[in-house]
């Protein structure tokens, strides 16, 4: 018998792998389109000096939908959709390094830490030459004085959205590799790693543990998919509460084109003091509840529905 607080995780062999990525493809497109404009209000709150522009997280939210519509809490999306690749890239990794660990730690904490960590390296290094340009395009508007590359003016551009959208981005592409090189694509990599990697390593067994202790103090027969979609959002709060500070410097690095980590961090540091550290974390948090409540519920319903055939039956939530 099952003893309570024992909640089933799908493994990678018990999946059917053609409707795992072609659902998994929807779901990400779906949370990506969600939780962006927070993401956008969290790099201009951490790009811009002090509080020149905006107070907080709501203060900049109501600003830019006043100044610029609601064109503007999702300018550089469409560039930032090729991030899907690295969505399932994420994935992919993350189930098949848990799979190869287990054949040397049944600890599923174990497990997690490593597999989150090497899912995260691997979706990096696809999505930060994405983030440089998307995060230029994500400060037009009230914050392009803090960016170093502006589209070019085109009068033409006015009579068409979608020209104006591709137009930005490809002159923030050239102006970035005649400025930079291919390395310029990479600005900031290293600050990637140092946040993400961290987060998901931290994420993963988070999530695992609230959602046993919330099993353990919840009725035997409450679903697991609810206290799951529980954890998954105190996991990211916890995670992105302790890696805030490399998220910030990141965010610098990025879009002011700084080449130092280590320099970036103790002119903030020199700046703004230890309070600099938290800038954007409301929004970070904000955007990371709503984003872990659709991956978990999205990823977990995602598992079950793309479980094999033969077990289904033997599988009871």
């Amino acid at each position: 018998m099952q003893q309570k607080g024992a909640i089933q995780i799908i493994e990678w062999e018990d999946l059917d792998k053609r409707k795992f990525y072609s659902l998994g493809v929807f779901m990400t497109l779906t949370t990506r389109i969600t939780v962006y404009p927070f993401s956008l209000i969290r790099t201009r709150l951490q790009v811009q000096k002090g509080k020149v522009l905006y107070s907080g997280t709501f203060d900049a939210f109501c600003k830019i939908l006043r100044a610029e519509g609601m064109q503007g809490l999702y300018r550089g999306f469409m560039v930032n959709t090729f991030t899907l690749v690295s969505g399932q890239a994420y994935i992919t990794t993350y189930e098949l390094v848990r799979k190869y660990v287990s054949q040397y730690s049944p600890s599923n904490t174990v497990k997690s830490v490593v597999a989150g960590g090497a899912a995260s390296l691997v979706a990096q290094t696809i999505t930060v030459p994405i983030d440089v340009v998307s995060q230029q395009l994500m400060m037009q508007g009230q914050g392009e004085h803090l960016t170093r590359f502006k589209p070019k003016p085109k009068m033409v551009l006015a009579a068409s959205k979608r020209r104006l959208t591709f137009g930005q981005t490809r002159d923030i592409t050239v102006q970035i590799f005649a400025a930079d090189g291919f390395r310029g694509f990479y600005r900031g990599y290293v600050a990637s790693l140092l946040t993400y990697i961290p987060n998901s390593a931290l994420w993963w067994p988070f999530y695992h543990f609230y959602a046993e202790q919330l099993s353990l103090l919840a009725p035997s027969e409450c679903p697991h998919l609810i206290l799951q979609a529980l954890a998954g959002p105190m996991a990211a709060a916890t995670a992105s509460t302790i890696t805030n500070p490399m998220d910030v410097v990141r965010a610098r690095v990025q879009v002011e084109g700084r080449s130092s980590v280590i320099e970036t961090f103790k002119q903030l540091l020199a700046e703004e003091g230890v309070w600099g550290m938290t800038k954007g974390l409301s929004a970070r948090i904000i955007s990371s509840l709503p984003t872990s409540v659709l991956i978990v519920v999205g990823y977990e319903t995602l598992k079950r529905l793309s479980l094999r055939a033969d077990l289904i039956e033997t599988r009871h939530w």
